[in-house]
This record gives structure tokens, C-alpha cells and sequence, in this order.
């Protein structure tokens, strides 16, 4: 975050949470030593969600901004973007919440401390302890020591949602690229846009957070080999290379604002290849998963005609 000395503008999406909301709210409430304000966009909740809401913020409104605006009701991907465009949506930093998380109390000042001093747009990334449905830790993430690049972030999102902070400049950047229409995964969006315009991109190592692991998650976590086998298979298959399709046409809409060198990545990116040449073509332009495994993964169903 560029300007310490402004306040954090959490960006919360939710949908029938009512089971695990309390609890991440009252993490906000828990943070040191940084100064946060609210924007809520709820999308169509039908359980006691919006009530929770309305409580909290009449609770804390003298001493915190809290906003809840209606989101647009076509998924969590369009809720977050069409936050982050609201027309009266904040400018400075801003970290991205889902709903059934528990932040740890220096979640956001460990964003803010690692952010200082960077220039230009900026995203943050951290690690997540798992744990079940009454928070007792089952796992960990695993992105720890990711090389984030361009030309990863074609193919692979590191970056988790979760976690996400952006800078001030990096929100400017989302707001000028605007709502694309069929994005599979906002995150996956911003750290594809954001390292396409020349921004900087962090993995932290550090543990900020509790992810919920339940039956009603709408993205699940990602460690251990069950995880793995499951990526490989998505990898292999025919929805994951429709997911880079509609990133892809994406960027392609807003390609004035990346960088020289992305977009003629992104060029030849979609200057089409077949068989082995498709897979020798991603590895001459650098586009690679994270790990052999991935990768490999990555080359053969681009040898498959997948990617």
C-alpha cells in the first residue's frame, strides 16, 4: 500500500453467510494498527446475511465508514468486480474478504508493511491456515515461494482472493479495465491484469489468515495430493482451457493497458499452434504453472489441443 496513512477499504462479498459471518467481522475489529473502512456488496442474500450487516454497521458507524451496497446477483466473480467499479467505491488501498474467513490480527498490517515503498500497481498475496467448519486446523497453503510473472499468470492464479490486497494504483487500473463480462475468477483477473501492466505481484510466506473449509464453500482449498491430482485433471481437461479463452478475450479488450512486453506475449499467445509446437510455443514465450509438475501438465494438454 503506496500512502500508509490511508485507510484500508475492505471489500466484502457475501451471500447467504450468515453461519460464519460474525466471526470474520469481528476479525476486522481485531486488526492492529491499521485504519479500515467497509463496503459490503451482498448478492441477493435470502438468509439473516443482510440483518448481520445492518447491525455491525449500526454498531461501529461512528467510529468506522461501513457501506452495504447490492451486488449484481450473478455470482461471486461479477459481485467482487462490480464492488471494486462502484462508482463511489473508494480510492486507496483495498483488501479483498470473503465472508466465512477469520483474519488474524495482523493480517492487514503485514499486508501494509510488505507493500511499503512499492510504486506502481501492486497485489498481495499470503498464506492461509485451513481449518474445519469450527476453525480446528486441517492444512495449510501452498504457495509459498511462487514465481509470479506474467506469463504464470496466463495460465495459473497464485494470488489468492482471499487474501488480496491491492494498491491504491492497482485499483485504478481495475476500475479503468472496468466489469469483463464471463471472467471465471476475479482473482485470477486481477493478478493477470496487474502483472500484464508492468505491477508488481507478492507472495507472501506468511500465514494471515484462517480459510473455512465447509460443505457450501464456493472454491475449495488447494493443498495435498488429492488437490493435486484434481488440478492436473482440470488442467487436462476442456474447462480450464475455456477459462484462459474468456480471460484471454479479456485482456484483449483492454490490451491498452498492459505493458509492451504483454502484450506481445499475449499475441502470441493466441497465435495459434498444434501438437508439440503449441507446447514449444508456451515454453519459448515463458509460460509456465508453478512446479514440473504443473507445467507439464500445462505443455501436454497444450500439445492436446486444450490450451
Amino acid at each position: 500500500m503506496s500512502d500508509i496513512s490511508t485507510p484500508v477499504t475492505i471489500a466484502l462479498c457475501t451471500y447467504n453467510g450468515a453461519a460464519h459471518l460474525p466471526a470474520q467481522l469481528q476479525s476486522y475489529l481485531d486488526q492492529r494498527d491499521v485504519d479500515w473502512r467497509l463496503w459490503v456488496s451482498d448478492d441477493g442474500s435470502t438468509d439473516v446475511t443482510r440483518d448481520i450487516l445492518k447491525n455491525f454497521a449500526q454498531r461501529h458507524d461512528t467510529e468506522r465508514d461501513i457501506r452495504i451496497v447490492d451486488g449484481p446477483r450473478g455470482g461471486f466473480c461479477a459481485n467482487f468486480m462490480s464492488l471494486l467499479c462502484h462508482p463511489d467505491f473508494p480510492a486507496g488501498p483495498v483488501a479483498l474478504s470473503d465472508q466465512d474467513d477469520v483474519w488474524l490480527p495482523h493480517k492487514l498490517a503485514r499486508a501494509r508493511d510488505q507493500m511499503k515503498g512499492q510504486t506502481g500497481p501492486a497485489i498481495y498475496g499470503a498464506q492461509s491456515l485451513h481449518v474445519d467448519s469450527r476453525l480446528r486446523p486441517i492444512g495449510r497453503s501452498s504457495t509459498a515461494g511462487s514465481l509470479p510473472s506474467f506469463g504464470n499468470a496466463l495460465v495459473q492464479n497464485i494470488v489468492s482472493g482471499h487474501s488480496c490486497v491491492l494498491s491504491d494504483e492497482a485499483l485504478a487500473l481495475v476500475r479503468s479495465a472496468g466489469v469483463p463480462q464471463g471472467l471465471p475468477y476475479h482473482d485470477w483477473w486481477l493478478y493477470m491484469l496487474i502483472t500484464g501492466a508492468g505491477g508488481q505481484a507478492t507472495v507472501d510466506d506468511e500465514t494471515v489468515l484462517m480459510y473455512r473449509q465447509h460443505g457450501e464453500n464456493l472454491m475449495g482449498a488447494h493443498d495435498g495430493w488429492q488437490a493435486k491430482f484434481t488440478r492436473a485433471r482440470q488442467v487436462l481437461g476442456s474447462e480450464y482451457g475455456s477459462w484462459i479463452t474468456a480471460n484471454t478475450r479479456a485482456l484483449t479488450q483492454c490490451s491498452d493497458l498492459l505493458n509492451a512486453p504483454a502484450r506481445a506475449v499475449l499475441a502470441d499467445f493466441l497465435t495459434p499452434a498444434r501438437g508439440l509446437a503449441r507446447a514449444a510455443q508456451l515454453h519459448r514465450l515463458g509460460i509456465k504453472r508453478q512446479g514440473r509438475i504443473g507445467t507439464a501438465c500445462l505443455y501436454t494438454a497444450a500439445a492436446l489441443g486444450h490450451v
